[in-house]
């Protein structure tokens, strides 16, 4: 039976909810506060990757760009919850149900509250096995970056509903807070104590981060309106689980598409996982602007999706505006990538930068992708992981028989790279075509 919206519920809402297809400028004016938020957080990221860089030794920095790497794998799942929370949100937000959305919310808090305690227990006991599979001497500092990556994932519950709620500038605040609150306490502790006093920095940033989330989401759920008597349609229901458990497959395959070279890299020739690391860092920060803008199009998406409608003019804001910086850091390591490492880095950093310019590139195609995904995730097309999940079994062994050559390594990667981004865009032209010959509303509240 078709369904179709309730007529009082959805004229409280027109007034909150924004049109799913703004103007292009419009679109650019919304997504603005998060892109810059964004990219001073991430310009500030690049200052504690220089000042680490003088601070920590060649290995010590090497084992840092190691944490990272485990610290962006394990928070995976917060990204993940951020898809299902967003297109929940979207779907009451829709209906008008909002009385039910805060009392989820609550549920939810409590229940994620139960899990991180559960997940810091088994980080303390399991942190030194595995600090010693890393071959890192370091379980404090191991465990601490655990715990931080657990928090990151409650943090991102909140997120998602600010995310939900388009409460774009509240979001754009908490990414400022995380940036200047975790930059100034990793470099207060890590000259004070090095490697573990970094991990003590990033736990407290994170921590205090989830602190503000968590205000700035009770206040974004408190302006919602409407009578709260609409329902959600038991199939959007179910449909989280599933959103949930793709979203995070999906995430989880594009951590490691991200990371996998690094991880490689430095076990198979640990000698210059510093210097790699360096030009790593430096192009993987375009990743995180792609991941900033996603914050903007996962629910401009989601909404488009419920109405029966698509989202293409806000994934071209994102793409336009993520061609700034790609097309800024392509010039510098294509052009000018040893004398970026020796100022940003120091000399000591040199060996690696013949792999600056690919990798540069690589990225620009990872951060397209993610843009993609998140779109197709928003869209409940969930068959786009078990392309990320064959791109990254390619990925590894492309890499691995590049044999820890740092130019290898990255010409590698950016083939991989190169193919995942292709496939994925047909696909998304694919999913576009069927959307608008079916051009139905995907959910209403009310039966007929």
């Amino acid at each position: 039976m078709r369904r179709k919206a309730n007529p009082m519920a959805a004229s409280e809402e027109s007034s909150s909810l924004e049109s799913s297809s703004p103007s292009f400028t419009s679109g650019v004016v919304t997504a603005l506060p998060v892109a810059l938020a964004g990219g001073a957080t991430g310009i500030v990221g690049v200052v504690v990757t220089v000042l680490l860089a003088r601070i920590l030794s060649n290995q010590g920095y090497g084992s840092y760009a190691q944490l990272i790497s485990i610290f962006l794998i394990v928070s995976m799942p917060g990204s993940a919850l951020i898809v299902a929370v967003v297109r929940r949100t979207a779907s009451w937000r829709t209906a008008g149900s909002h009385v039910a959305l805060r009392d989820w919310a609550k549920k939810v808090h409590d229940r994620m509250h139960r899990l991180l305690g559960i997940f810091v227990a088994l980080v303390i006991v399991l942190s030194y096995p595995l600090s010693m599979l890393m071959a890192k001497r370091s379980p404090v500092s191991m465990a601490l970056v655990l715990i931080a990556a657990g928090v990151w994932v409650v943090l991102c519950i909140d997120r998602g509903f600010l995310q939900g709620t388009q409460q774009y500038r509240g979001l754009a605040m908490n990414y400022l807070v995380e940036g200047v609150v975790r930059t100034a306490l990793v470099l207060a502790f890590g000259v004070l104590f090095k490697l573990p006093g970094v991990a003590i920095g990033i736990f407290l940033g994170e921590a205090i981060t989830a602190l503000h989330a968590r205000r700035c989401a009770n206040a974004a759920l408190e302006k919602t309106t409407g009578d709260g008597l609409a329902v959600v349609p038991p199939s959007i229901r179910r449909d989280i689980v599933v959103d949930l458990v793709a979203a995070l497959a999906a995430l989880a395959l594009l951590a490691l598409l991200q990371n996998i070279d690094v991880l490689i890299l430095g076990h198979v020739n640990p000698h210059q996982s510093g210097e790699y690391a360096a030009v790593s860092i430096a192009c993987k920060s375009l990743v995180y602007a792609a991941v900033v803008l996603g914050s903007y199009l996962l629910p401009e998406a989601a909404l488009s999706h419920q109405e029966g409608d698509h989202a293409l003019r806000q994934l071209a804001i994102t793409l336009g505006i993520l061609a700034i910086p790609a097309t800024i850091l392509i010039v510098m390591g294509e052009f000018f990538p040893g004398q970026i490492i020796k100022l940003v880095y120091g000399a000591r950093y040199l060996g690696a930068e013949s792999a600056f310019g690919p990798l540069a590139v690589a990225m620009t195609f990872l951060s397209i992708t993610f843009l993609v995904v998140m779109y197709l995730l928003a869209h409940a097309n969930r068959w786009i992981v078990g392309l990320l999940g064959l791109a990254v079994v390619v990925g590894a062994i492309a890499i691995h028989f590049a044999h820890g050559v740092p130019l290898k390594t990255a010409q590698a990667d950016l083939f991989v790279q190169i193919g995942l981004c292709a496939l994925s865009c047909i696909g998304l032209m694919v999913a576009h075509r069927r959307l608008k010959r079916s051009g139905k509303p995907l959910l209403t509240a009310q039966p007929e």
